[in-house]
C-alpha cells in the first residue's frame, strides 16, 4: 500500500508536468503572435488596423507581448508575467468588444488568460497554497 507522501508526490509531479505543458502551449502561441507583430507581417498589420490600431503601433504591441511572455517564462518573475499578460489579454478583449467582434474573438483572450493562470497554478506550489481550491 502506498503512503500518503508517495501519493502526494506523484500527484505533485503530475500537476507540475501538466502545468508545464499548458504553459508551454500558451507561450508558443504568444511568441508566435508577438513575432508576427514585431516583424510587421501583413496579417498582423491588417488585423491591427481593422481593430483601430495604427500600423506603427503593431510593432510596439509585439514588443510588449514579448516582454510580458519572457517574464512569464522566467520562474522568478512568472507571477509578474502572468499579471502583465492578464492585463494585455484584457486589453485584447476590450478591443474586440469595442469593435463589435463576434463571440469567439472576444472569448479567446479570456480563455488564453485562464490557461496562463492554470499553467502557473499547477506549476507553483506557493500559488496553490495561497489560493487553495479546497478548504
Amino acid at each position: 500500500m502506498q503512503s500518503q507522501t508517495q501519493i502526494t508526490s506523484a500527484t505533485s509531479k503530475k500537476m507540475l508536468w501538466t502545468g508545464r505543458i499548458i504553459s508551454a502551449l500558451v507561450v508558443l502561441f504568444l511568441l508566435l503572435d508577438a513575432v508576427v507583430k514585431v516583424l510587421k507581417l501583413a496579417p498582423a498589420v491588417e488585423a491591427g488596423t481593422r481593430l483601430g490600431y495604427s500600423e506603427s503601433a503593431v510593432f510596439g504591441i509585439g514588443i510588449l507581448l514579448l516582454v510580458c511572455t519572457a517574464l512569464y517564462v522566467i520562474p522568478r518573475t512568472a507571477i509578474l508575467g502572468a499579471i502583465l499578460l492578464t492585463g494585455y489579454l484584457g486589453g485584447a478583449t476590450a478591443t474586440h468588444v469595442r469593435v463589435g467582434a463576434d463571440l469567439f474573438p472576444i472569448l479567446f483572450p479570456i480563455i488564453l488568460g485562464a490557461f496562463v493562470w492554470l499553467g502557473i497554478y499547477l506549476r507553483d506550489e506557493r500559488l496553490r497554497a495561497l489560493f487553495p481550491l479546497r478548504s
